[in-house]
Order: C-alpha cells, then structure tokens, then sequence
C-alpha cells in the first residue's frame, strides 16, 4: 500500500515538474495548435503559410529578446512598442527631409531606442517610480513625437536602398529581419546560459537584496537591460521600416503587449529570476500561431485579440502556480543566491563602501 502511494507521490512529482518548466509545456501546446489547426484547415501549414508567420515573427521576436532580459532582471517595459516607431520614424525623417545617409540615419534611430530605454532605466531605478508607470509614461511620449514629426503622415520616398534590403528574401523566402532574430536570439540565449553578467541577471530579478550583498551593481544591471531593451525594439522597428519602404505611424502600435504576452506564454516570469530566451522565443512564435491559425480557418480576426488576452491571463496563473509548487524549479535556471554568488569585480571593494 504504502509503495503504491510512494509510486503515486513519485509520478506526480514528475508530472508538476513537467508543467512547471516552461520551455516543455510550450512547445507541447505549439505542437498541439499545430496539429489542431492542421486538421480543421489543410491550408494550415504550408510553406507559404510558414513564412508568413515566421516573417511576422521576426520583429516581434527581435524585440522580445531584450524584454525577455529585462523581465529576468525584475523589471518590464510597456514603452517598447512606441519606441520601435519613433525610432523608425526618426530614421526616416533623417533620410527623407535631411539627405542624411542611410547608416548613418540607421544609427540614429537606434540611438533613439537606446537614449528612451537609458531614460526609462534612470526614471525606475533611480527615481523608483514604478516601470508600470514610467514605461507606460514613455509609450504615451513617443506616441506623441511621432505624431509631432509626422503630423500623421507617412515619410516617404526612402532611398531605394532601404526598400532593397528590407524587402530581400535571402533566406528560403525570409527576410533579413529573420535572420537578424535568429543570431540576437542565439546571443542572448547564450548570454543568460554561460556568462557570469548573463547568470547575474537571474540574481537581480529574483532577489535584488541577495544580489546587491552579493557586491553585484544592481542599478546598473536593470538599466543596462532597459537600454538594452530599448535598442532592440529600435531595431525592430527599422526593419519593419524597411520591408514597408517608408515611414509610418502604425509601425509598433500595439506590438508591447504582444510582445510581454508572447515572452510570458513562454515561461518568462512576470515576476523576475525565472525564463529562457529559447521559452520566450516559442512563446511568441505560438502566439503567431494562433493569430495566424485563427484566420487562416476562417475566424473573424477580431477575435485575434480576445485569444491573445486569454492566452496570457492563462499564461500568468501557470506561472503564479508555477512558483507555488515545492522543488520544481528549472535545474537550468540558476537561483537568486547561487547566481548571486558568481564572481563580480571588485565586488569586496563596493560591499566594504556599500556602493550599489
């Protein structure tokens, strides 16, 4: 009796760690949409169907990696659809009105996104005002500038360079944008695994306390990942500047809550100290999936947004009953205390001064 309650205790042990790693019930829900809209719809699935998804992917994608980093080190940002479009719209502006060159006004959007994130990291670390608000501050003033520069109006023509790269297909039909989230995505997943600063981050977002005693620079860590942030939705919204070949208003709206419910769907906890770049990256692809699924087997699209909001209630009450359940923690995700533990620079020197 008593061995079949241990044989009991055991399978069900193995079945919640199963389902607190997000990374497995993510991909296994992905396989699960796949197959379902596969069978209601043939269409689903083709190689077309393929890259359409997969190129709406990429700029979302690109942006996810820097909020997927940010929501490790235990903060988020709501301003990161906004600044892909004021930094698209500045870029085109540049080249548009001002005959400025095409990288150097590439650089200049991406200093934008850089300069907005530096602000947004000052505004919640320094100031402590909550990055609810703060961020949700700057979604509203870069709204507001891009209506400024554009009096809502597309910039355009761009140099016909721009539209030959955002438009080129050198990847069996994808984009450079792709290609771009791949390799951003393959770096900050290394980043989080196998660097000190990467295995860092789980410290700050999971307990800033443990790590700031630890001699670890906590501020500079969460402005670091909103700058960070900020660069990459830039980016994203370069491309889709591109692949467009002007300048428009509708360049990221929205894109910020796609983005954080994507990273969540994923196992990216809301709550900092817990995720993977690779569970965020097929969290948003199973997000796309569904946008796409759901047209493709002939629902109206205004239910799109309905799904995506269900998706991340859900996604958030896994990951709130994810962190109730005792010993199942993800064995590749580091603690708060043992990442905090991880060799930092001069990290006596700044515990002795009791500089942060």
């Amino acid at each position: 009796m008593s061995t079949a309650r241990s044989r009991g205790r055991g399978t069900r042990h193995r079945v919640l760690r199963v389902l607190a790693a997000g990374e497995a019930g993510v991909i296994l829900a992905l396989v699960i949409l796949c197959v379902t809209f596969q069978l209601i719809q043939p269409a689903f699935g083709s190689a077309a169907d393929v890259r359409a998804i997969l190129s709406a992917l990429s700029y979302l994608g690109i942006i996810s990696v820097g909020q997927i980093i940010l929501l490790i080190g235990g903060e988020f940002d709501l301003s990161v659809g906004s600044t892909a479009g004021l930094s698209a719209i500045v870029a085109a502006d540049l080249m548009a009105h001002h005959d400025i060159p095409v990288a150097v006004a590439v650089l200049g959007g991406l200093l934008v996104g850089a300069l907005i994130g530096l602000v947004n990291g000052v505004v919640v670390v320094r100031l402590r005002i909550p990055a609810f608000i703060a961020t949700l501050g700057m979604l509203f003033v870069a709204q507001g500038a891009t209506q400024v520069i554009t009096d809502g109006q597309p910039i355009y023509p761009l140099p016909q360079v721009v539209s030959d790269i955002g438009q080129a297909t050198p990847l069996f039909g994808l984009g450079w944008s792709f290609a771009f989230f791949v390799v951003v995505a393959i770096l900050g997943d290394l980043f989080l695994r196998v660097t000190v600063p990467g295995r860092t981050m789980y410290a700050v977002g999971g307990n800033p306390v443990v790590a700031r005693l630890s001699g670890v620079r906590v501020e500079r860590y969460k402005i670091g990942a909103f700058v960070l942030s900020g660069t990459l939705a830039a980016a994203g919204g370069l491309f889709l500047m591109g692949n467009l070949g002007s300048g428009t208003t509708s360049i990221g709206q929205g894109w910020e809550l796609l983005v954080i419910a994507g990273v969540v769907v994923g196992g990216v906890s809301l709550f900092g100290g817990v995720g993977s770049v690779v569970g965020g990256a097929v969290g948003m692809l199973l997000l796309q999936v569904v946008q796409s699924g759901l047209v493709v087997v002939g629902i109206s699209p205004n239910w799109q947004t309905i799904a995506v909001g269900s998706i991340m209630v859900l996604a958030v009450g896994l990951d709130v009953w994810r962190r109730r359940l005792p010993d199942t923690e993800p064995t590749e995700q580091p603690t708060a205390t043992a990442a905090a533990s991880a060799p930092a620079p001069e990290a006596a020197d700044r515990a002795a001064t009791g500089e942060t």
